[in-house]
């Protein structure tokens, strides 16, 4: 089923997780290009400034204070877009927390808890977006995207249960894109994969360890994902990944996993630690966090701001003309280097029988 995409200043955008890293990131940067926005968030304080700062800049967005990980108050979201707006274009599952610590030592209850964020608040959301893709009279098409993860593919130590709601949120992704073409709703369903993103996402997850935890350098922006994010909503896409590594990580997990194993058995229980000791001021398991956080604690100099592999498979055609280009530019060099050559050789040979004659 081929769909066609509102632009985004055409579009009606709801976003979760919108008061912190990446939903934030992206809040601001789909405001910018015009979206009017319904922001999603458990924390009140951080949704009302972060309204207030769109709607002075000339943007439009409603805030709605609303715990995913609950089926009506995802519900109550639709009600709001609708009667604010009369209509939702892209429907944004982005809230999710983390948690640090072994599989075998992480409570069930906290294991249950970020489970009801990080799955169930994306089965609630595509549930509700899907309802009413499906039921609205004018049958234009719309977006729903979910923001999986590296570990979607490759699990980590120390992330497990985190790991495993982002193969769950894989699997159930995959699954509900395709019963949606059978029934033809029009909806295009995009899984996104970002690699480790510069955000507050240590400081938040719930922690078991001694020591704070940290995301391994290098890490990528969050403008990288919200790029990406932006791009499903107005190109339907299966899966991208946000950021070059992901999709290296994914490759070599898939090729060679026992290696992958040991390599992170060596390397990454200390990688995810930091040389501070544990915090647990603001952790998002239970209760919201500060927010208006776009950036984390990662060092200076550790952070991509750009990913060129992101960037080519957002344009593949400009990618596949760039890459012409440059053969084009091989080819062309090699040939007149021939040639020169050629020439070269062809002087040198009748110089040497002009000499013996």
């Amino acid at each position: 089923m081929s769909l066609r995409l509102k632009k985004l200043h055409d579009q009606v955008m709801v976003i979760t997780g919108a008061s912190s890293g990446i939903g934030l990131t992206t809040a601001r940067m789909a405001a910018a290009r015009g979206a009017r926005l319904v922001l999603v968030a458990r924390n009140e304080k951080a949704l009302r400034e972060l309204t207030d700062e769109i709607n002075a800049s000339g943007g439009e967005a409603i805030a709605v204070v609303a715990d995913v990980g609950l089926e009506e108050s995802v519900r109550s979201v639709v009600e709001a877009a609708v009667q604010r707006f009369h209509r939702i274009d892209t429907w944004v599952n982005n809230a999710g927390v983390g948690m640090y610590g072994k599989v075998l030592e992480v409570s069930t209850e906290d294991s249950r808890r970020l489970f009801d964020t990080n799955f169930w608040g994306v089965v609630y959301g595509c549930s509700a977006a899907a309802k009413y893709f499906e039921t609205r009279k004018d049958r234009s098409p719309g977006a729903i995207i979910n923001i999986g993860s590296e570990v979607s593919d490759r699990a980590v130590p120390l992330l497990g249960m985190y790991s495993a709601s982002k193969h769950a949120v894989k699997g159930y992704t995959d699954a509900l894109r395709m019963e949606l073409e059978k029934a033809r709703v029009p909806v295009s369903v995009t899984l996104v994969k970002p690699s480790a993103t510069d955000t507050p996402f240590p400081e938040h997850g719930q922690n078991y360890l001694e020591e704070e935890p940290a995301l391994p350098p290098p890490l990528y922006a969050p403008e990288v994902v919200a790029e990406v994010i932006l791009y499903a909503a107005e190109h339907p896409v299966r899966d991208i990944y946000a950021g070059g590594r992901a999709k290296l990580h994914s490759l070599q997990g898939s090729i060679v996993p026992r290696s992958v194993d040991w390599l992170m058995e060596a390397l990454f229980f200390d990688k995810q630690k930091s040389p501070r000791p544990a915090n647990r001021a603001d952790d998002a398991l239970d209760g919201p966090t500060t927010g208006l956080q776009q950036r984390g604690a990662a060092p200076q100099g550790k952070v991509f701001e750009r990913s060129l592999y992101t960037q080519a498979a957002m344009h593949p055609l400009a990618a596949k003309l760039a890459l012409l280009g440059v053969a084009l530019t091989v080819g062309t060099v090699a040939y007149e280097l021939t040639r020169t050559e050629a020439r070269r050789r062809s002087c040198r040979h009748r110089l040497t029988r002009s000499l013996w004659h």
